[in-house]
C-alpha cells in the first residue's frame, strides 16, 4: 500500500497546532488594501481557529 500524499492546497492554507486546533488565516487581507483601514488590517492579521466540522475534513486532508 502506497503512502498517503498530504493535500497540498490544504497544506499551504491550514495549521495544526500543538493541541491539535486547525488555524486558518482571515479573508480580505491580499488585495484592494488601500481603502482598507490599518484598525481592519490588524484586526484581520492573526490566524482564527477552523469550525469542528470542517476541521475534521481537513485534519483527513492533511494525514494527521
Amino acid at each position: 500500500m502506497p503512502k498517503m500524499k498530504t493535500h497540498s492546497g490544504a497544506k499551504k492554507r491550514f495549521r495544526i497546532t500543538g493541541k491539535g486546533k486547525v488555524m486558518r488565516e482571515q479573508a480580505g487581507g491580499r488585495h484592494l488594501l488601500e481603502h482598507k483601514s490599518s484598525k481592519f488590517m490588524r484586526s484581520i492579521a492573526n490566524d482564527v481557529e477552523l469550525a469542528k466540522p470542517d476541521a475534521k475534513k481537513i485534519k483527513k486532508l492533511l494525514g494527521k
